[in-house]
């Protein structure tokens, strides 16, 4: 019988064409009615573009900053180049590029020269997040840079003839007779000469230029560099120096932990006991906002914090990263109560340490 003699005699030849239809778009629905049809043509796959191109210009040395800047780049696909140079002569090169300068970040070894770059109208306020993610004294007050490590002043002393306790609670008291021809200092380096900012700041220049002389009457010696006095300490040639907290530890690292030199942060919590920053700022030339917000937040991620705490033994400055064996606590550290952006008259210094006669 055929399909057609079932149907009921009411049903009009146009809905017998429609059945008739629907009939036919069954059977090609059907696996035998399948046609045989070509694969399409494979997608074109493009690399993933760069998500721009970011200019830094670091006053860090090339082989810290390196390492981690190749590491960035590889997970944002952000393209970066990197200028660098001293921390002073790349704020001066900010200052002097003015509307024109190509930098989107500046990379500064210390506070005094963000906080010169940012007085002067050329860092814009960070974001909150990134901001809040390390202590108010670490960071512009206004927002206009971030501390990504800390560097902290200490005396460096020879631990086979000194104890802790028989150090001053200052600096002050190095100029003590006892301590004639047994001090170190670099007043060339640039963290000292943040360090007497920070006293002319706290105690006024005629008391830090009679300290001055004091210790210079007192017979402390002057060194080329950092690592030249903690040598001389590690062979008993000075008692105490006075460098930046992490200086040891590369001794430490090539010689061992019984190397003579230990550290010792000021009891009194003066100038001397000043925790400076290296960190950085976006300039308002940026051309590309988003990718040096995601660079600052990579460095203040754990992965870049413990990179720093790992590679220079300077202080992470966000919670929960591992410090190095002997490092004492930023929380146990008594400092001045200072604005460390404010440390930006370093022209300031140099005089009074040339009126001193101490370069």
């Amino acid at each position: 019988m055929t399909h057609a003699a079932l149907l009921p005699h009411r049903l009009s030849r146009r809905r017998l064409l429609q059945a008739g239809a629907g009939a036919l778009l069954l059977a090609a629905c059907g696996p035998a009615a399948t046609p045989t049809l070509a694969p399409p043509p494979p997608k074109r796959t493009e690399a993933p573009k760069p998500a721009g191109t970011l200019t830094i210009y670091s006053g860090r040395a090339e082989t810290l900053v390196k390492p981690i800047q190749e590491k960035f780049a590889q997970e944002t696909g952000v393209e970066v180049k990197t200028r660098y140079g001293d921390t002073a002569a790349l704020a001066a090169a900010i200052l002097e590029e003015g509307k024109n300068s190509p930098a989107d970040v500046y990379f500064a070894q210390d506070g005094g020269a963000l906080g010169a770059v940012a007085q002067a109208g050329h860092l814009i306020r960070l974001q909150d997040s990134l901001l809040n993610k390390v202590e108010e004294r670490f960071r512009s007050p206004k927002g206009e840079w971030v501390g990504l490590s800390g560097r902290a002043r200490v005396f460096n002393y020879y631990s086979d003839k000194v104890k802790e306790a028989d150090l001053p609670d200052s600096i002050l008291g190095l100029t003590d007779p006892k301590w004639k021809g047994l001090v170190g200092w670099v007043p060339t380096n640039a963290s000292f000469q943040s360090f007497v900012t920070a006293m002319r700041i706290i105690d006024g220049d005629a008391k830090t230029a009679d300290w001055l002389k004091a210790m210079k009457a007192n017979g402390t010696k002057s060194f080329s560099a950092n690592a030249a006095q903690v040598e001389a300490i590690g062979k008993g040639e000075i008692l105490v120096s006075t460098p930046n907290h992490y200086y040891v530890y590369a001794f430490y690292k090539d010689r061992g932990p019984s190397f003579p030199a230990r550290n010792y942060h000021p009891r009194g919590g003066g100038p001397d006991a000043l925790i400076n920053v290296a960190g950085a700022g976006i300039l308002g030339t940026t051309k590309n906002r988003e990718a040096a917000e995601r660079w600052v937040e990579y460095m203040l991620d754990p992965a870049g914090q413990q990179h720093y705490a790992d590679q220079t033994y300077e202080y992470p400055l966000i919670p929960g990263i591992k410090i190095a064996p002997q490092l004492r606590p930023l929380a146990e550290i008594r400092t001045p109560k200072i604005d460390i952006g404010q440390l930006t008259d370093l022209k300031g210094t140099l005089k009074l340490l040339q009126d001193t006669g101490v370069v």
